[in-house]
């Protein structure tokens, strides 16, 4: 049913002043400073007080570009970095208006004990822990008002801000980026989609339990509300001062966690910054925040292990017919050149047969040169337009590789990724990811 929460317009024009009167400035002092050589510097604080009381789309921007070393100034991606799980709170108002309007005027009768205060809270909701009658601590996950006004706000102003953007450069046709990142953001805001992804999550590790997911409690969950079981840990910041031998086994972790869905299942959770998983003291991984999670065609899967190949052997209609079950179009001599270089830097570790970091210097500063250069190279060329499914999957891989510099992981990418690909079949991850669907009641 519609609620005065859903998307209004009243709600949407609320939101584009919001942003442009507290936004604006603020972001064109910080690209002027960082990339323009400007000495006009915003005050790191107020970026971070500024985008945690917008909250929404907007933050998740800012989430990312905190996770990636030297993506913005230290001072920025030290403050940004708490609004992954550190953003300001709604109050008590807010938390008995929701609880009433999901679970009834009696909704405390359900709980033992419900701690009004949030324990953590980011760009789309809050989360407060709370005891059951039985005595099970439980995470509730609170969905912030008039989030499908906001998205729908920020959609069209980051819609236009692309717009701008290719008015000067041509490189990449921004129309299948912005039609991917709306769906996944409105799929976000269903708490009871994201419960049926935990339950995905859940069947596909079961056999797996270096890697453990929260358990929905259905009956005190809805749409804007999501009652889960408590995940204790220690945040992954935490791991930067933890033993080598902790470091490198929590990696190991998180790379089964993000890879062995997608290669045995086409799916991805497409949400890769450190606020969305903890870590125990024996390295197992609990994963958080299951909102955006992008189920993939067996060909785009295929074309991924297939472009691997091709990279390995330089065979160049090898990696032609990849990117074409990747879904890129017209690829001509020029074109494909391009992409590989691309692809050589996001495939270089997995194609060094050694143990190696993730990146050899530990900073972002290689891959922001090697996007330049792409940029460049495009623009000469005409651009490109990357196939939908390509958004969520290269953000995954740039947001975990970011994680693992952050964690100086050493590992043979190269051996890990042949155990997760060895006797890939077509058929047999179609007949998985359906009977994985199914069993969580999802129908794509």
């Amino acid at each position: 049913c519609m609620t005065n929460e859903d998307n209004n317009l009243p709600g949407r024009l609320k939101r584009y002043a919001s942003v442009s009167w507290n936004v604006g400035g603020l972001l064109t002092q910080l690209a002027g400073a960082r990339y323009l050589n400007l000495d006009s510097n915003p005050d790191p604080k107020k970026l971070r007080e500024t985008l945690g009381k917008l909250k929404g789309p907007l933050v998740k921007i800012f989430q990312l570009l905190a996770t990636i070393p030297d993506a913005l100034p230290a001072e920025y991606s030290r403050e940004l970095m708490h609004l992954q799980s550190n953003a300001p709170r709604m109050g008590g108002g807010f938390v008995r208006r929701r609880m009433k309007g999901e679970l009834g005027p009696t909704w405390q009768s359900h709980f033992l004990d419900f701690n009004k205060e949030a324990d953590a809270a980011a760009s789309l909701g809050q989360v407060h822990k709370a005891t059951l009658l039985n005595g099970t601590q439980v995470a509730c996950k609170l969905q912030y008002p008039d989030m499908q006004s906001t998205v729908e706000a920020d959609m069209a102003q980051f819609k236009l801000a692309l717009a701008a953007f290719n008015q000067f450069s041509k490189a990449i046709d921004t129309e299948y980026v912005v039609s991917e990142v709306k769906e996944r953001l409105l799929e976000e805001l269903d708490y009871k989609q994201e419960a049926k992804h935990i339950a995905l999550y859940d069947h596909i590790f079961h056999d797996h339990p270096e890697v453990q997911m929260p358990s929905v409690i259905e009956p005190l969950s809805t749409s804007r509300l999501l009652t889960m079981s408590w995940m204790g840990g220690h945040q992954l910041l935490d791991l930067e001062k933890a033993s080598e031998e902790k470091r490198h086994l929590v990696a190991k972790n998180l790379f089964k966690a993000w890879y062995l869905p997608l290669y045995h299942y086409g799916i991805i959770h497409g949400d890769p910054h450190m606020g969305n998983y903890f870590f125990q003291e024996d390295g197992t991984v609990s994963l958080l925040d299951f909102g955006c999670v992008r189920v993939f065609p067996s060909p785009f899967i295929e074309g991924s292990i297939n472009l691997y190949h091709g990279l390995e052997k330089q065979d160049d209609s090898m990696c032609v017919h990849a990117y074409e079950q990747l879904g890129f179009q017209s690829i001509t001599k020029d074109l494909l050149s391009v992409l590989n270089i691309w692809a050589d830097y996001i495939y270089g570790p997995l194609l060094d047969d050694r143990v190696r970091p993730i990146e050899d210097t530990y900073s972002s500063k290689k891959g922001q040169k090697v996007a330049s250069h792409i940029y460049g190279e495009l623009n000469k060329i005409g651009g490109v337009k990357p196939p939908k499914e390509f958004v969520f999957m290269d953000r995954a891989a740039i947001g975990l590789g970011a994680v693992f510099m952050r964690l100086r992981a050493h590992h043979n990418w190269h051996q890990m990724f042949h155990d997760l690909i060895e006797g890939f079949n077509k058929e047999t991850l179609e007949q998985k990811q359906k009977a994985a669907l199914q069993q969580a009641g999802i129908f794509v």
